[in-house]
């Protein structure tokens, strides 16, 4: 019996040592494979040229802006009857009408309200902003190049003044008439107008367009 029970005991405890020692091998495994896959902080990882994740940066940046096309808006031409019969006169010239144009038309004043750090009194064509009795227009010069003349419905009785200045915010088929305070220009509003563009009549030199 003694001999049965030594058996017994021995049998025992080298089972148990070797479930230790199976149970040291497991955790020397886990916290060496745990050491090899920490990686850096975020803060602390190359973007260099090397970098697997520099290959992808670029993929975040932000798009360039591009000027929003040209919208189509309803042009209608003179016939030369018509531009005859409407003829006029500005800065000591005969002009006559070449087009009309429907466009939305918005005001601005020459203060910081409206210009910001430009409201120096100089518009972007280099004139002051008492040019023409303080009577212009900002267009885009896509559109419409410096010294266009235009008549606006409502602006100045309806006469002829210049596109003198550009304006951010006037992109495309847009026009911002010049008023001298903010108060006044913020009572025109937005409106949708036909703005009728003129040409010298004295030239085959045409300025609009």
């Amino acid at each position: 019996m003694n001999h049965i029970r030594k058996q017994v005991v021995t049998r025992v405890i080298a089972e148990r040592v070797v479930f230790v020692a199976l149970a040291l091998v497991v955790v020397a495994s886990a916290v060496a494979t745990k050491r090899s896959s920490i990686t850096a902080p975020l803060a602390e990882i190359d973007l260099g040229p090397s970098s697997a994740l520099a290959s992808i940066a670029p993929a975040f940046e932000a798009e360039p802006q591009v000027a929003p096309e040209i919208e189509v808006i309803e042009v209608v031409e003179f016939t030369p009857e018509q531009a005859e019969a409407g003829s006029r006169w500005f800065d000591g010239r005969k002009v006559r009408p070449a087009k009309t144009i429907w466009m939305t038309v918005t005001a601005y004043s020459p203060d910081h309200r409206s210009c910001g750090e430009f409201a120096d009194g100089i518009t972007a064509s280099g004139k002051s902003i008492w040019t023409n009795g303080m009577k212009l227009v900002a267009a885009d010069k896509r559109l419409m190049k410096f010294g266009t003349m235009l008549s606006i419905p409502g602006y100045d009785g309806g006469a002829i003044v210049p596109v003198l200045d550009r304006g951010g915010a006037i992109k495309g088929n847009r026009l911002d008439v010049l008023y001298p305070t903010h108060s006044t220009a913020r009572k025109w509003g937005v409106q949708k107008l036909p703005i009728t563009v003129w040409e010298y009549a004295d030239t085959d030199e045409s300025i609009n367009g």
